[in-house]
């Protein structure tokens, strides 16, 4: 009977409750597309409701409207000024527009930036996304404007104490920004042989192929493959075996595995992978093989510019 009479005098309160939901659940799911109408009807109805204003200030950030973004977040950081997020996500936003601008107007934000970040680290000591803004502002800016690399490897040695390889990961971002490869090829593996994630493998990956260093790239992109069975790893493996004239066999294995097993979320269209077996089969003198792959790439797309440029190279052969 009570559950009746609930229902019966405040039937809008539970379908504006149904509504937040459904939108908290396309957000979820990342279809903000389908979220941002249904948390702004509900904040119509709701005007201080923190979380939706929350929700579509995110919305906001996705999309790169930072002014947007921003309009939610000052609000919200000016009524609960001990939120550690909401400094977080004001900082964010205002560092993101003031990359998008001039830099004399990009200079307005610097000092609401930085308080935002450090407010958020000193409520939160434990916010790792905050420490890893704070590495990035204070290695990106420079010194005269508050650039400061040993605060930067301040912030990454706190990450160390919070999360050991994000600390290692940020300390190697900091050695390769200032141009220290081997300091940053040293914090990369130990990221590794403390996490041991994709992503660790990425960095020293990427900074191999960076440095010029092949051989070493394609052995971790390799070890990484067997450790977490990614398809785009089958491609990166690919695609250094085409550019750099290496282990031909390996490259063309991996290559024909990331087209059998390929998904749109493995990031790179089938078309890539055609084109780097063009190259490889280039590279060994195979003409007829190479002819087929670029042709079939040409096929799936045919204003595929480097795929035509590549097919001028194997009929010269």
């Amino acid at each position: 009977m009570k559950k009746l009479l609930f229902f019966l005098l405040f039937p809008g309160l539970l379908w504006a409750q149904t509504t937040f939901q459904e939108a908290e659940a396309f957000f979820d799911n990342e279809q903000f597309n389908k979220a941002k109408p249904l948390f702004q009807k509900f904040l119509k109805e709701n005007p201080n409701h923190t979380k939706t204003r929350e929700y579509l200030g995110d919305i906001a950030g996705y999309a790169k409207n930072w002014d947007e973004a921003i309009s939610y977040y000052e609000p919200l950081v000016e009524e609960d000024p001990r939120n550690a997020n909401y400094h977080f996500k004001c900082g964010g936003a205002m560092g993101m527009k003031a990359l998008e601008i001039s830099r004399i107007r990009a200079l307005g934000y610097i000092g609401d930036i930085k308080r935002h970040f450090e407010t958020a680290a000193k409520l939160d000591p434990k916010h790792i996304e905050v420490r890893w803004a704070l590495v990035e502002y204070y290695i990106q800016l420079p010194g005269i404007i508050g650039g400061s690399e040993r605060k930067a490897i301040k912030n990454a040695n706190e990450l160390l104490k919070i999360s050991p390889v994000d600390g290692y990961l940020a300390n190697g971002y900091i050695a390769e920004y200032t141009d220290r490869p081997e300091d940053a090829e040293r914090f990369y593996k130990k990221a590794i042989k403390v996490g041991g994630s994709p992503h660790t493998y990425e960095k020293l990956t990427n900074l191999y192929e960076k440095n010029e260093q092949p051989r070493e790239a394609m052995q971790t992109a390799a070890n990484s493959l067997k450790k977490h069975k990614r398809n785009s790893l089958n491609y990166q493996i690919g695609k250094i075996a085409a550019q750099y004239n290496l282990n031909a066999e390996l490259g063309i294995d991996c290559l024909q595995a990331y087209i059998k097993n390929y998904s749109v979320r493995d990031g790179v269209p089938k078309d890539w992978a055609y084109y780097r077996l063009a190259q490889i089969y280039k590279n060994i003198g195979r003409k007829d093989k190479a002819l087929q792959w670029i042709d079939k790439a040409l096929t799936d797309r045919p204003d595929f510019p480097e795929a035509i440029q590549e097919r001028h190279h194997i009929l010269s052969l």
